[in-house]
């Protein structure tokens, strides 16, 4: 009953996508002509932006946030003992801690150092609150990697770099996939920190752009068809993550 609550708007919502009717639950016969509009720019300038800063964004924060975050994760594992279980207590903090007021901190440090709000200060804010999940993703692969790896590339002649991106990086590929597709998610859906971030410039985001469009009364009928492919996407890219983390378990398997 509760899959049944949290599945059932969403396919209504899919459902109703394939409909020209303003109103959602309204049905006017099948048609494309919602999909139509999306692709063709017909669902207004706005919602085009808001799109594109969305996912640039998403794309954008996921990729540094990985980087960071695996960089960051082999630097807390080969800390001793103590000083890591403190460093993973402070990487915690932020996933732990309410949107709203990591959203305003932000918000004030910007202010602080007198940068303007606009798209560079959501991406650095977007940045910073995926990292901690990617840290988190790594860490398991790191805790199953060998721990004398590195220094058996470095004695069969590897430099440094070279064993971090030959040796190490390879071993922790699962590990990095899904902090990126849990950083890209998070970023398509966070609201509060970019609300507080964005400032006045006119940037907006999806999240931000259905808040306004809600408060005007209604919501804009384009939006159906493009929750629903975001929906399919996230669906897609966890299924494929899934069979192959499935084919890789049964290929170590004796």
């Amino acid at each position: 009953m509760i899959l049944a609550i949290l599945y059932a708007p969403i396919l209504i919502i899919l459902i109703f996508s394939f409909t020209e009717a303003k109103v959602l639950g309204s049905w006017s016969g099948f048609s494309m002509e919602l999909y139509r509009n999306l692709f063709t720019g017909e669902g207004g300038r706005g919602l085009n932006s808001a799109i594109f800063n969305t996912f640039s964004i998403a794309i954008l924060a996921s990729i540094v946030s990985t980087a960071l975050g695996t960089i960051a994760a082999i630097g807390i594992y080969h800390h001793r003992s103590r000083e890591r279980k403190v460093l993973n207590f402070v990487n915690s903090i932020p996933m732990i801690n309410p949107d709203i007021i990591t959203g305003i901190s932000l918000f004030l440090l910007f202010v602080f150092v007198g940068m303007s709000r606009g798209y560079a200060t959501v991406l650095c804010a977007h940045v910073a609150f995926c990292t901690p999940y990617v840290v988190l993703s790594v860490m398991p692969r790191l805790a199953k990697m060998t721990p004398n790896l590195y220094d058996a590339a470095l004695d069969l002649g590897a430099t440094p770099w070279q064993a971090i991106r030959k040796v190490i990086i390879p071993e922790l590929k699962p590990g990095m996939l899904s902090g990126f597709i849990l950083s890209f998610t998070l970023s398509i859906d966070d609201f509060a920190v970019t609300l507080f971030t964005k400032g006045s410039s006119g940037i907006e985001s999806l999240s931000t752009y259905i808040y306004t469009d809600a408060r005007k009364g209604g919501l804009t009928p384009e939006l159906r068809p493009l929750f629903s492919m975001i929906f399919i996407l996230i669906l897609a890219l966890l299924i494929i993550y899934n069979l192959r983390t499935s084919k890789q378990s049964k290929k170590l398997m004796p």
